[in-house]
């Protein structure tokens, strides 16, 4: 594209006068300016380039400007922009059919929204309206979104300005690095996560509680792959008190671990997996191209809405457009080995590559992660696990940035999360520039 580097200012000056940013205090801020991209690269007015290992945030699973989502939206820009969501519309229907051939057999509908926080608010009530029961489990850990029982479901900061929804209560999931329970070991860390959350659902009343619902690998409270057993135990805990389990895939879904689902990628040592009863997306499913999310809901939910009535909807839920990205976006990951791609990045040069880089720098504390979903937990003092400051995870973030790098970064970690097309050529450029950065950074504190 054709770049004119006086549209560079003009773009911050137009934000800065007109654009009211979320999770911001105003004034301070200096936004980046991105004016395209391009695979795992995007670039500024000025042609300054920068490797997209923050996938902005966490959702470009299938890089910017992929050609055959660009092509799919714009075929059906030609045909119908929009329809109204009690309509029938072929593309919709393609869209549902092409998720749930990915989820699996046991589920049988697609409820689509606008997004991921209305997907989690939309399982929630199908939850309630299930069980007829009130109540909501949810880890301290997890982002859940931004809408009225989302943001309350979700257990950190964001959560205490906005605890406006009835009937949530919050427990502690396995953490290894930073435990709870003084565990010695995943298994450990895990049996002692199971009997918390036993003693919370007892507790909370097991007869109140409607949903347990878990980021199958919470991703923004720093990649927290579950230690083995942990997810079979909950699935246990929920069947033994008929409370429905959802998983919250909105981050970790559509190939972000190397699977079309993490709870695939979750495997037992006999390959099996856990299923929940909803499974909530958005994000990856179309790579944010345009607003999609939704809930996979499993028969058994499905079928007590074929004669009640389901008191929920949305303007444009399945809009023609998003849903055009969708089929596009699941066609073309699955005719291009995308999925396999990712589970190559990860198991083969960003695993193996971030750890290394772990046992040069005393800075980095743990690594962890699957597929092209990877934390460095970073400490000023190893030994005492002590997060590294603000102002240390700032200085790394610029000199990333100066690097050639957009990186993502949350509290005391630097997060591993590019586009599942990153090339094995892109992703060794990334470890040679989180090795130079951390070289050139050694006093971070």
């Amino acid at each position: 594209m054709d770049l004119d580097p006086a549209d560079q200012q003009l773009a911050l000056e137009l934000d800065r006068a007109h654009v009211f940013h979320s999770w911001s205090a105003q004034a301070s801020l200096k936004p980046m300016v991105i004016a395209g991209g391009l695979g795992s690269t995007v670039w500024d007015f000025e042609g300054t380039e920068y490797l997209d290992f923050s996938s902005q945030l966490v959702n470009t699973n299938i890089g910017h400007q992929h050609p055959a989502v660009v092509a799919a939206i714009k075929e059906q820009a030609d045909v119908l922009t929009t329809v109204a969501p009690a309509a029938a519309n072929l593309t919709r229907g393609k869209a549902a059919q092409r998720i749930l051939e990915k989820a699996g057999s046991r589920y049988s509908k697609v409820f689509f929204t606008n997004g991921g926080a209305d997907a989690n608010e939309n399982a929630i009530r199908m939850a309630r309206l299930y069980t007829g029961r009130d109540k909501v489990l949810s880890t301290y850990r997890s982002y859940h979104g931004n809408t009225g029982a989302a943001v309350v479901a979700t257990g950190d900061w964001r959560r205490v300005p906005n605890e406006y929804s009835r009937g949530h209560a919050h427990f502690f999931g396995p953490f290894a690095y930073r435990s709870d329970f003084w565990s010695t070991s995943p298994e450990e860390e895990s049996a002692r996560a199971l009997q918390h959350l036993e003693r919370v659902i007892v507790s909370e009343g097991a007869a109140s509680i409607a949903a347990i619902l878990l980021e199958t690998v919470p991703g923004t409270a720093g990649v927290l792959v579950p230690p083995p057993g942990y997810l079979e135990g909950v699935r246990a805990l929920a069947d033994r008190h008929g409370i429905v389990l959802i998983f919250d895939e909105v981050m970790a879904g559509f190939g972000r671990t190397g699977s079309w689902f993490a709870f695939q990628a979750l495997t037992a040592e006999d390959g099996s997996f856990v299923e929940p009863d909803l499974i909530t997306f958005a994000k990856g499913v179309n790579s944010g191209y345009v607003p999609a999310g939704g809930v996979i809901i499993s028969p058994a939910i499905a079928e007590i809405f074929d004669e009640a009535v389901f008191p929920g909807g949305l303007t444009y839920s399945g809009h023609p457009l998003a849903m055009a990205a969708i089929v596009g976006a699941i066609d073309a990951m699955e005719s291009e080995g995308i999925i396999e791609n990712a589970a190559h990045i990860g198991r083969d040069i960003l695993g193996p590559g971030l750890a290394a880089l772990a046992a040069k720098y005393d800075v980095i504390g743990e690594v962890r992660g699957l597929g092209v979903f990877w934390a460095l937990d970073l400490v000023s003092d190893a030994d005492a696990r002590t997060p590294l400051s603000a102002a240390g995870i700032a200085a790394l973030k610029g000199k990333l940035l100066s690097l050639g790098l957009l990186p993502f970064t949350a509290d005391n970690r630097l997060h591993v999360v590019p586009p599942c097309v990153v090339t094995d050529a892109e992703a060794e450029r990334a470890l040679a520039i989180y090795d130079q950065a951390f070289a050139e950074l050694p006093d971070l504190a």
